[in-house]
């Protein structure tokens, strides 16, 4: 799990002026609200006082406050209000906890967890067909998962295992040798890498690829994509208008689970009518691959290549695995064994941009490789 990246928090609509909501992500616990302005904000969820969790308290004018003993904190973080202390004493400047730059996109409340500058951070995948009238977005799904969000974008950038694991999908099959004719991973901005190759049907009478889908083989063709350690894209072509485009932000709550926030955009059936059901067989889709993922041994994604024996069909993961290299190069990887093992006696946070101009910041930052 990497530091410095946008993580999906919440949809849009649950963060409100009416009470918090909390989120755990990257193994840390965070708490979102909206200020009268209804900006949304993200903070730790820590009160930095006796260690309420601010999530379990109320939204006050501009503030989330503590359950604990009433202590407010503002969007930027900085304590307001402390009862104890009396209505003519201000709250110290170390009175403070981490707040995080946020954007709204997608009907999706994102936070940039890490502290570097706004002109140094990677980007929130832009989806340029999001607004336009030729597109159609499915209603925003959200689903957790019981695995590590590594494990789930390497599926996700795997070509080989469509035939074997997608009937609903109509058994996609790259009928080609990856040893004489390797996938071509190209860049993706400084943060990713994609693909696209052509396919085949084994099954195109079955799902998504029935004929109720218009098929020509001059562009039948699929690819994937990542941006960051967590953005994941696929692009599905059945013909030169029948075009599905879809978008997995994902959020590691943890070593063992995964929280999807699932966005599907499609360039033909227009009629919401049609939403329901391309969406459920979307789902049905996406549990024949958590049927898989769930039961992968080891837990989390080897980032040994001699811990697993890769062939050229593995190209596009190898790709993922260089940029996972840099960013733990870069110290953005969080040491998840010290924090498994120090988080009962320390109150940790993701290290927040104000931390690099200031300084007395009471919880410590959460332990880097």
């Amino acid at each position: 799990m990497y530091i410095n990246f946008w993580y999906p928090v919440a949809r849009s609509d649950d963060v409100t002026n009416d009470a918090p909501v909390r989120a755990r992500i990257l193994g840390l616990d965070f708490v979102a609200f909206r200020d009268t302005d209804g900006q949304a904000h993200v903070l730790s969820d820590t009160c930095i006082h006796r260690g309420g969790a601010l999530g379990h308290g109320k939204v006050q004018g501009d503030c989330v406050e503590c359950p604990y003993h009433g202590w407010q904190f503002n969007g930027a973080g900085h304590c307001t209000v402390i009862p104890s202390l009396g209505d003519d004493q201000h709250p110290p400047a170390r009175a403070k906890v981490d707040t995080y730059p946020v954007e709204e996109r997608y009907g999706i409340l994102f936070a940039f967890l890490g502290d570097l500058p706004e002109d140094e951070r990677p980007p929130i995948y832009d989806i340029t067909e999001f607004e336009e009238p030729d597109w159609r977005a499915n209603e925003l799904v959200v689903f957790d998962v019981d695995y590590y969000y590594e494990r789930s974008v390497e599926n996700g950038l795997d070509p080989a295992h469509n035939e074997f694991v997608h009937p609903k999908q109509g058994a996609p099959g790259m009928r080609q040798d990856f040893r004489s004719k390797p996938i071509d991973v190209q860049p993706m901005t400084d943060w990713g890498s994609k693909f696209i190759i052509p396919f085949v049907h084994e099954k195109a009478d079955q799902g998504l690829m029935s004929d109720k889908i218009h098929r020509d083989t001059e562009y039948l063709r699929g690819g994937s994509g990542h941006l960051g350690p967590n953005q994941l894209i696929t692009w599905l072509q059945f013909s030169k208008d029948n075009i599905f485009h879809q978008y997995f932000f994902e959020a590691p709550i943890d070593e063992f689970h995964t929280r999807i926030f699932f966005v599907n955009m499609r360039h033909f059936m227009m009629d919401p009518a049609m939403d329901k059901g391309i969406m459920d067989v979307n789902m049905e889709i996406a549990q024949e691959d958590i049927d898989i993922l769930v039961d992968l041994n080891p837990v989390r994604t080897p980032h040994s290549t001699t811990k697993e024996l890769l062939v050229p069909a593995d190209g596009p993961i190898v790709a993922y695995r260089k940029f996972l290299e840099d960013w733990q190069g870069r110290g953005w990887r969080i040491d998840v064994r010290e924090l498994r093992e120090t988080r009962t006696d320390v109150a940790y946070a993701i290290p927040c941009p104000e931390r690099r101009t200031t300084g007395n910041w009471i919880l410590d930052t959460v332990p880097l490789m």
